[in-house]
């Protein structure tokens, strides 16, 4: 009798324990979904009380006694952790490879000290690159498209220069972005109606874009509620128009962009010199200088072989043929070089050549060179081009499928470990070494967007693949400073990412970078062998970073192991005391 009281009680406190522990994590789950609305400090409150509790965590986390460390150095294991200290208050801005001060160094000439200049190994910073006092939680999208904390980028400068274009205002303790913009004051939408009027955008047709000399991004971001995406960019600090700064190069600038130009893509060039008979007082040019200007971009364009389908106004627009048969003086033209076609790929820090890419080759003269793509969404998960044509070295279509089944599993394990994911939390997410494509594919979602980041000494050069598939990204090497400022991700997932780079830079250079690219309490997913991961777990944690490592998904025997993290909450003050 005693034994079955015994048991019944046992089954109470079992149930009750039960009940506790779904009652805390729906409780915090809702706690969660407040914080998550962008402003003050409570994501560091949810992130305490997620760790505390272990809702999101999944539980299996004894790899130790399946893994001995070996080849582990002894000293990875001492009590003793390296604290790495934050910089000075006024490096909350720095972006390591565009320096003003470095670039300044650099000729002026072909615009070269506005390229890539990174610091040498004895001038690298080692220390933690703080927010600025007062640095809030984004808001979350879309209203992080129109208002962003003061607090966060305390500089006004841009309100005053450019009040009459309607790109940015101060209002209380936010600016507030009207969608305006240089060349189209009275907003963003309008003027993505014109092009939409020539440019095939309803339809998934064209999903991805660049933006040269972007300003403050306006164009990109009311192009993403048309389902295309933008990659964004400008120089450093800058605000002069792009193809100025491009036609001291002759005509190279136009090759590069005819290089990364899909066949039957289309150039948009609004602004000067366009309209310059109508503009040439209120640009403050001479009508010979502009006059100039637009014939050699018109030449350009013309030994390109690029049909000019639309100008009005300010706005011009020129079409990339669809295959090299529909131009066939583009090859015979004795003023055009054509470049090597091995080197269309080949780009990392290497001088740009006057000279033509050449086109890929088709059996017929309606056939899109390079393979003509689907819709999107249809795209995202169709066979890409590239691959059915074998042009990728060792992916067939079955290992592609199968690498897409296999990051569909690894996303929905991410999404068990984190509630947060495509909750809305995380706008901004980067994939360091992103292969395929698989990870950005498998989380595809309106709620974010995804930076695929292909590192140069990977085995495969994939980032056409990433692009065949409506995604973007870049390549890029870790061993140096990413090219973007501080603070600007909200999560990153780091696939093999150490593992790769083991033999190349210090893991500790890595980590820092990483920290300096994401924001105060944004998220990390590591994915490496366990030995890797702890020493990283081992760096971060004299980096103000929380971690946890996860057995991987097929179970505790699997080396690969999954190192979640969570950047904590600080700032630094003027006189470099550290804020929590």
């Amino acid at each position: 009798m005693a034994g079955k009281m015994n048991a019944a009680d046992s089954r109470t406190r079992s149930s009750i324990s039960i009940c506790i522990v779904v009652g805390l994590c729906c409780f915090f789950y809702i706690l969660g979904a407040w914080q998550k609305s962008g402003f003050g400090k409570g994501d560091s409150i949810a992130v305490e009380i997620t760790r505390q509790t272990d809702c999101g965590i999944l539980p299996n986390l004894n790899f130790e006694t399946h893994h001995d460390g070996a080849g582990i150095p002894s000293e990875a294991f001492s009590s003793k952790v390296k604290e790495i200290k934050p910089c000075d208050a006024s490096y909350t801005d720095y972006t390591p490879c565009h320096d003003q001060q470095r670039a300044m160094t650099f000729p002026r000439n072909d615009m070269i000290y506005r390229e890539r200049h990174c610091a040498p190994e004895n001038e690298k910073l080692h220390c933690l690159i703080p927010a600025p006092k007062g640095y809030v939680t984004p808001f979350p999208w879309p209203k992080s498209r129109d208002f962003v904390p003061y607090a966060n980028v305390p500089y006004k400068s841009l309100t005053v220069e450019k009040a009459v274009q309607n790109w940015v205002q101060f209002e209380g303790n936010v600016f507030r972005f009207p969608g305006g913009g240089t060349q189209f004051p009275h907003g963003a939408d309008a003027y993505i109606d014109q092009l939409a009027s020539v440019i095939p955008m309803a339809n998934g047709t064209v999903r991805t874009a660049l933006d040269t000399g972007c300003g403050v991004a306006s164009w990109g971001a009311y192009l993403l509620k048309r389902n295309v995406l933008a990659m964004s960019f400008a120089p450093r600090d800058s605000h002069e128009a792009q193809v100025q700064f491009a036609l001291e190069r002759d005509g190279k600038y136009m090759m590069e962009v005819d290089r990364v130009l899909r066949p039957g893509g289309y150039w948009v060039l609004s602004g000067p010199p366009i309209n310059w008979k109508t503009n040439f007082q209120a640009w403050q040019r001479t009508k010979e200088d502009l006059e100039k200007e637009q014939n050699s971009i018109e030449r350009t364009a013309e030994l390109l072989c690029w049909e000019k389908t639309y100008e009005k106004g300010e706005i011009a627009i020129w079409r990339k043929r669809i295959n090299s048969d529909s131009c066939p003086g583009r090859q015979d033209e004795p003023r055009t070089r054509i470049c090597e076609p091995t080197s269309a790929d080949d780009v990392w820090y290497k001088e740009m050549e006057t000279c033509v890419t050449p086109y890929p080759e088709v059996n017929s003269p309606e056939e899109v060179a390079g393979g003509e793509l689907k819709t999107f969404p249809q795209r995202l998960n169709a066979i890409p081009p590239r691959i059915a044509s074998g042009s990728v070295p060792r992916v067939s279509v079955a290992s592609y499928q199968e690498d897409n089944k296999l990051w569909k599993k690894h996303v929905q394990a991410y999404k068990r470990i984190n509630k947060y994911i495509d909750s809305g939390r995380y706008r901004n997410v980067m994939d360091m070494n992103a292969g395929l494509g698989g990870f950005a594919a498998a989380l595809e979602s309106s709620k974010l967007w995804v930076m695929n980041v292909v590192p140069i000494i990977a085995e495969k050069a994939t980032l056409g693949v990433i692009y065949d598939r409506g995604l973007i990204g870049m390549y890029h090497d870790w061993c140096e400073a990413f090219s973007t400022y501080p603070r600007t991700y909200d999560l990153i997932h780091a696939n093999g990412v150490f593992s790769l780079y083991k033999n190349t830079c210090k893991m500790e250079d890595i980590l820092l970078e990483m920290d300096r690219i994401l924001r105060p309490e944004g998220a990390v997913i590591f994915r490496d062998n366990v030995d890797v991961l702890i020493k990283v777990k081992r760096i971060v944690a004299g980096m103000r970073w929380n971690t946890r490592i996860v057995d991987h998904e097929d179970g505790p025997y699997v080396s690969e192991k999954i190192l979640v993290a969570v950047k904590q909450y600080w700032t630094v003050g003027s006189n470099g005391t550290v804020i929590n």
